[in-house]
């Protein structure tokens, strides 16, 4: 779960702030995808940036399943993140020398030194999993230059759900896709979001599988409200 409540966000602007995030409160529940749509400069990124832990609102509070992310220190914030929240960028960020199952390996060891041979063994197993989940069961050894840029942002996907996050935050994974790859990516984050039961939020302009959303905001001047 994901409950934002009376979140504002603002950012110096020469002698004066502006505000990027307006009082805005929202609940993601598990198993359910919020979309959000609005212009650009409307306080989407903002919004996920917080939502993610990423950057820390001037007021109110951020809970992630029962956690407070607004009382954690930096280090408290950045464990919330590696072990409860998957984050999708618009550009996957693939690391150029590792194959698509190293990119979701590498994820089990952010936590410090490496692991025993059965937790590693744990891990190749869970990133081939997540890797037949988005389609690329037969790409696993493949090098990001290798890959179209819709698979490379299945790996992407696949990578921000290997820790088996509760909450997944989605800026735009369409954006630098045609529309039919754009879809299928879409698609893709809504049967994933059911199937490993994640709360996620999703920013889009793809207006086609917004009904298939739970809900549907539209953001402008950093003020949410429901479509």
């Amino acid at each position: 779960m994901i409950r934002l409540d009376h979140i504002t966000l603002s950012f110096p602007d020469g002698d004066r702030r502006i505000t990027a995030v307006d009082d805005v409160s929202l609940t993601v529940d598990r198993g359910s995808v919020v979309g959000i749509t609005g212009p650009s400069g409307s306080g989407k990124s903002s919004l996920l940036a917080v939502a993610s832990t990423l950057i820390s609102p001037d007021a109110g509070t951020l809970h992630v399943d029962d956690v407070d992310a607004t009382a954690l220190s930096l280090a408290e914030r950045a464990e919330l993140r590696r072990d409860s929240i998957g984050i999708v960028f618009q550009q996957s960020n693939l690391i150029p020398s590792l194959t698509a199952e190293e990119q979701l390996v590498v994820m089990g060891e952010l936590d410090g030194p490496r692991r025993g041979r059965s937790a590693r063994n744990a891990a190749r197993a869970r990133a081939r999993e997540l890797l037949d989940a988005v389609g690329l069961a037969d790409h696993a050894a493949k090098h990001p230059a290798q890959l179209s840029g819709g698979q490379r942002q299945r790996v992407n996907i696949a990578r921000a759900l290997m820790n088996e996050p509760s909450a997944l935050v989605v800026d735009e994974p369409t954006s630098a896709l045609d529309q039919e790859r754009g879809s299928s990516i879409l698609a893709l984050i809504l049967r994933l979001t059911a199937e490993f039961d994640t709360a996620t939020i999703l920013v889009t302009h793809d207006q086609r599988l917004l009904p298939l959303m739970t809900s549907v905001h539209s953001m402008v001047d950093g003020a949410l409200t429901t479509r």
